[in-house]
């Protein structure tokens, strides 16, 4: 396999967490007139944009200029510090909001037509009656199939202000005639805690994806359901969790820390700081916990591990993670585009930043990740470079260090074999996906009659549906041989079965029953003879 396929799953990681951004709500005060105070720097851009819009030589959109203008300024402040144009903000509002309002289905554009792939769990085109396999092809009796239909005017369709209601025309196999079904807009929630169950009779899972606006409800409803089904132990899994808002780190912190604990400070450029301290009503102050992060868990993330390893809470297992100390803040620009701009630096409990160096650059900055590939640290946690200088000593005596990321009390390495990032990458591809759902035209009848206890323990994969993936996987443009990998891939085809049928929980269950770090859990906890 050439250089490119091999480091698939390594680029795609690093795209995910260029993205990161830690959201303030910090009360630092601005002086207003001092930001909007006349300035002969300010002027002077504004006159070049003025010259080019009424006396270049040729029509220039002077729109694209600035946003490349922004752009190029924010990309020589800091690697975090960017900007949101017009016509991505929503997307990004929506994100970090939690929700947005709609239907409430997850769809693919699939051949000429869109064909729901599952209805969201109470959501309202569930509650209307959709259902996984259906086709919307009018909406408010505007055409929604055709070789000229795009994903954008789908969602412009299905999105629209809460209660409203919109009037679909469904294709659904097996009826003689269109289905006319009403579903009325409201709430749909982007899930945040992807995984809640017990890995056994004492150890409640939480698997958190980000910290957006109703990330600490879920969270919340997550450990009081496992502490409900007798779980006396946590783990907390915020592998690949690229962040978010501050305060919901704070909060999720707080339900593990006792009373009058530092969780995180915070230092403005003018040596402002703020303290965040714990309060006496976290709900998980004793047990036993767990928290997993790897080389994708960043800001948020880093927030909450940093804060329970530095008050000596838990313990930290996995890899370094990524290394993100930067607070921004998003600002309005006036015209619908925002920007997200770094206002100030956090420190753990024991003073440290661990905010990793980007003088060199935005490249050399998001390289870094190729480079613990490439150096070993991600097997050896001997090759993980620590500074003597930047070393900080919890309450309990232990040594923690600074600048770049938390370094885990307990090191598991990534398997980083060709055949594990391989199928690392296709259990959660969108060629997968495909596959399957294709699959489920054919055979969806076969589930509908079956829970998700019966399925966990007696459906197995047919050799026959492995075997078309294999073939499948080597034809598609991944072109990926994976027919020495059959029972693990017979895993895959499984979780991404439960998936589209049963939803992400179910998916992250039958994943996780060969997972590193949970074994090394259930290590851990496994009595010594």
């Amino acid at each position: 396999m050439g250089y490119q396929k091999k480091y698939l799953p390594l680029l795609l990681s690093i795209a995910i967490v260029a993205g990161i951004f830690l959201g303030s709500k910090l009360n630092f005060n601005d002086a207003t007139e001092k930001i909007f105070a006349t300035n002969s720097k300010k002027d002077k851009l504004n006159r070049l944009i003025d010259y080019i819009d009424y006396e270049y030589v040729d029509a220039v959109n002077t729109d694209s200029i600035v946003d490349v203008t922004v752009n190029g300024i924010l990309e020589n402040l800091d690697p975090h510090s960017v900007y949101i144009p017009i016509d991505q903000y929503e997307d990004n509002a929506d994100e970090m909001r939690g929700n947005f309002v709609g239907i409430g289905i997850s769809f693919y554009p699939y051949k000429d037509s869109i064909a729901v792939i599952r209805a969201i769990e109470d959501g309202p085109a569930a509650k209307a009656g959709i259902k996984g396999g259906d086709r919307i092809l009018y909406a408010d009796g505007k055409k929604m199939f055709g070789e000229d239909f795009s994903q954008d005017s789908i969602t412009a369709y299905l999105k629209g202000e809460i209660n409203s209601k919109v009037k679909l025309k469904v294709y659904r196999e097996g009826e003689d005639e269109l289905l006319d079904i009403t579903v009325k807009r409201n709430e749909v929630p982007l899930i945040s805690v992807d995984a809640t169950y017990k890995l056994n009779e004492d150890i409640g899972y939480i698997k958190l994806n980000r910290f957006s606006e109703t990330s600490y409800d879920e969270f919340k409803n997550a450990l009081d359901e496992v502490l409900d089904e007798g779980a006396t132990k946590i783990v907390l899994d915020l592998r690949g969790n690229p962040g978010g808002y501050i305060d919901v780190a704070e909060r999720i912190a707080d339900e593990f820390l006792s009373k009058d604990k530092l969780i995180l400070l915070t230092r403005n450029k003018n040596g402002d700081e703020e303290q965040t301290i714990s309060t006496k009503r976290g709900d998980f102050e004793e047990g036993r916990l767990y928290v997993l992060i790897d080389e994708n868990s960043a800001s948020a993330s880093e927030i909450v591990a940093g804060a329970l390893q530095d008050n000596d809470r838990g313990t930290i297992i996995g890899r370094r993670s990524f290394g993100k100390g930067l607070v921004q803040r998003e600002m309005s620009l006036g015209d619908g585009s925002a920007i997200r701009l770094t206002i100030a630096r956090y420190y753990t409990p024991t003073g440290r930043s661990i905010q990793r160096p980007y003088g060199n650059g935005n490249a050399d900055y998001y390289s870094d990740y190729e480079n613990r590939y490439r150096n070993g640290e991600l097997i050896s946690e001997d090759s993980i470079q620590v500074a003597d200088s930047l070393k900080y000593v919890t309450p309990g005596g232990k040594v923690v260090y600074g600048g770049g990321g938390i370094t885990p009390d307990i090191f598991v390495p990534k398997d980083t074999s060709v055949a594990n990032e391989t199928l690392q990458y296709v259990s959660r591809s969108n060629f997968m996906s495909y596959f399957i759902f294709e699959y489920l035209e054919k055979n969806r009848s076969q589930f509908e009659a079956m829970n998700l206890t019966s399925f966990y323990n007696d459906y197995k994969v047919p050799s026959t549906l492995s075997e078309e993936f294999i073939t499948y996987a080597r034809l598609n443009n991944a072109q990926i041989d994976l027919s020495a990998y059959k029972a693990d891939l017979d895993q895959i085809i499984k979780a991404n079965i439960a998936q589209q049928v049963y939803g992400p929980n179910a998916f992250e269950f039958i994943l996780n029953k060969n997972d590193t770090m949970l074994n090394k859990i259930l290590e851990l906890e496994t009595p010594k003879q």
